[in-house]
């Protein structure tokens, strides 16, 4: 069962050790993935800041402290696609999704315009390529959650947390957007550790850059 650290409130959870964190070749696909993604950012950066500053002017970059693996803190990086301020406008809006340890709203008003192109071509993402740079994240994992909605986790939540978090994985390139309640992301995560190899990986980063290109269940 999971526990804290006093110190930074940090969950611990007492679980093995999963493949995935070990493989060395796993993470010399995420160092050669981030280099590719971060030229890519470097490219992009510059129109997508200005368009963002034109539409809402504010910070281009949004970070959150979401958890990683075992629960440990980390800071996500992505391109600012909601209104400045928007997290202490959260409770106004309606949770769509069918629990409180994830949050869906498919018409969530404090999304800018140009955010909604960016959320829709996942373009808002790229900065994490730096988080799967620094080790982090990984190209392929589970989705990181926040500590507000790990506070709701029972006992085999945590089982999703036993792998590094990921810019993709089975939620993004099978259901997207469109997958709102909890249990059944979880379902996939823990389907993923099961099935994960370095192949499966590879299948998975395929299937998702066809669906980040088609746009389908993006929100």
């Amino acid at each position: 069962m999971p526990v804290l650290d006093d110190t930074h409130n940090v969950p611990k959870a007492e679980l093995p050790v999963h493949p995935s964190v070990l493989s060395k070749a796993k993470r010399m696909i995420d160092i050669l993935g981030a280099v590719v993604g971060l030229s890519i950012t470097l490219i992009v950066v510059i129109p997508i800041a200005i368009a963002i500053e034109l539409d809402s002017p504010g910070p281009i970059f949004y970070s959150q402290v979401r958890c990683a693996l075992n629960g440990r803190y980390f800071r996500i990086w992505k391109f600012r696609s909601m209104s400045v301020g928007a997290d202490q406008l959260k409770h106004l809006v309606k949770n769509e999704a069918q629990s409180d340890q994830i949050f869906k709203n498919e018409n969530d008003p404090r999304i800018t315009c140009i955010g909604r192109f960016l959320r829709r071509t996942s373009l808002d993402e790229l900065p994490q390529f730096w988080n799967v740079l620094v080790g982090e994240m990984s190209l392929v994992g589970t989705r990181p959650p926040t500590p507000n909605e790990v506070i709701h986790y029972s006992r085999h939540h945590w089982e999703r947390l036993n792998v590094k978090p990921g810019m993709t994985g089975e939620w993004q390139a099978y259901g997207r957007s469109r997958i709102k309640n909890f249990e059944d992301i979880v379902h996939m995560d823990l389907d993923y550790q099961r099935k994960w190899s370095i192949f499966y990986d590879i299948i998975l980063i395929l299937k998702t850059l066809k669906v980040v290109l088609d746009k389908s269940g993006a929100c």
